[in-house]
């Protein structure tokens, strides 16, 4: 490509045509002559690769391929755009972009969470850009305030709604009191889950959005396999109900957080504050409150998925890489993970490293003196109990004389909790296995 050519136009394949692919090629479209008015140059799709037939693409000059590995091979692409998902073929199509010296734009959270450090490490050596804003909360800037807007600060905590499919599934619960399973097999037929929901509903996507959000936050590797997961298939609507009793919320969070021993990195239910501003976001939205240093919390809310607000962070990438090479900088101006050097003197916390409060719900027996022992318990652990409820028995739990203790606990370890758990599940009065959720008072952050 001559520099003039290179100044005028730069030029892009899409591989996959699906949701977000197709949200992208029309964006890309639909605006491109309000892009050219911000890049400075024109924004051209040469070449696309999709699995079905695409006779309209045909007539418009774009190449059109079945096979993704064509457009990574294309001399007259200049940025691969990846958008078939999944960890292969897309890891060897990026990789092979890569050492083709393309710049790549990817939305693909597992690649990047799981094989990241290696793709980074490739495209440095090649002196290319690969950019993975969409990656993370759909339509929501969150990678580029982390790398830029939040510069300037030294981050504390971060905490996210980051899967719209189980913040859906917990709303429905809450305001309608229907059971998970109804829940979900809704969110199946509208389209926010899919026909296996584990990556969902287990917390595996929040996950790998966390390994990668804890990256830019704090400066480390990529670690999606120290990332603590657990997913809400097990939340009721009782602990729903009762959490709002308390003036509490379930949300289903990732948490980052720096302490003295090392970072935090987990996923699971988590019970916070009615009155702190992420347990309002309800629905199939997302929401990120980073707490930095400098600029305090601050709260990133928007669309997590969907064409257009995932294309339009796609197209936020592709610009980016455009105003880079037009200004010739070479490799880009921002480091793939925020800093230039990467940590390696930070451990990640085990689950049971952690402090928290917690949520016990406890099917205790109804005789004279069972809460004292539960109390007992829990003191002999130096643990404070902060608030109680205990409902009458209803149904099946009468008939068996069984009666709702729901607890609120002070801020203890997770190890000594597990402990305590165990300790109180082998009494004689205590009725199967006690639901612990945890909960969190996120400073700074009230609505």
């Amino acid at each position: 490509m001559s520099q003039d050519r290179k100044k005028q136009s730069l030029r892009i394949g899409i591989c996959g045509l699906g949701t977000v692919g197709g949200g992208t090629y029309n964006l890309l479209n639909d605006k491109k002559a309000e892009i050219t008015r911000r890049v400075g140059m024109n924004l051209d799709i040469v070449h696309v690769a999709t699995r079905h037939p695409a006779p309209d693409l045909a007539k418009t000059g774009i190449r059109v391929s079945t096979n993704v590995f064509d457009v990574a091979n294309d001399p007259e692409v200049d940025i691969l755009v990846e958008l078939i998902g999944g960890y292969e073929p897309a890891l060897e199509l990026v990789l092979l972009a890569i050492e083709n010296g393309k710049n790549v734009v990817t939305a693909n959270k597992a690649l990047i969470a799981v094989h990241g450090n290696a793709i980074f490490e490739a495209a440095r050596k090649k002196g290319v850009v690969v950019s993975y804003e969409s990656a993370v909360a759909g339509g929501i800037p969150i990678i580029k305030a982390l790398r830029e807007g939040l510069a300037a600060n030294s981050i504390q905590w971060l905490a996210g709604i980051i899967n719209g499919t189980s913040n859906y599934i917990l709303t429905e619960m809450g305001e309608h009191s229907r059971d998970f399973p109804d829940v979900l097999k809704e969110a199946q037929q509208l389209g926010y889950a899919e026909a296996d929901p584990t990556f969902d509903v287990e917390g595996i996507d929040a996950a790998h959005k966390l390994a990668i959000l804890a990256s830019n936050a704090f400066g480390i590797a990529l670690q999606f396999e120290h990332v603590y997961t657990e997913g809400i298939s097990h939340i009721t609507t009782a602990d729903i109900a009762y959490a709002e009793e308390l003036g509490y919320r379930i949300k289903h969070l990732g948490i980052t957080r720096v302490t003295e021993l090392g970072i935090e990195l987990r996923v699971h239910p988590t019970l916070i504050s009615e009155q702190v501003l992420i347990a309002n976001v309800n629905g199939v939205m997302n929401a990120v409150v980073v707490k930095g240093d400098s600029a305090g919390s601050t709260l990133y809310y928007g669309a997590g998925a969907g064409a257009e607000a995932t294309a339009s962070s796609v197209v936020a990438d592709i610009i980016d890489i455009a105003r880079a090479g037009r200004d010739e900088i070479q490799g880009g101006s921002i480091p793939p993970l925020a800093f230039t050097a990467l940590r390696n003197d930070l451990k990640i916390l085990d689950i049971t490293e952690i402090e928290s409060e917690y949520y016990l719900r406890i099917s205790a027996r109804d005789r004279v003196g069972v809460f004292a022992k539960i109390s007992q318990v829990l003191t002999n652990y130096g643990i404070n109990i902060e608030a109680v409820i205990q409902k009458e028995p209803h149904g099946s739990d009468f008939e068996k004389g069984i009666v709702p203790v729901v607890l609120l606990t002070s801020r203890i370890n997770e190890a000594t909790m597990d402990v305590a758990i165990a300790v109180l599940e082998e009494l004689d009065e205590i009725d199967g296995k006690i639901m612990r959720i945890r909960v969190e008072q996120f400073d700074g952050e009230n609505g």
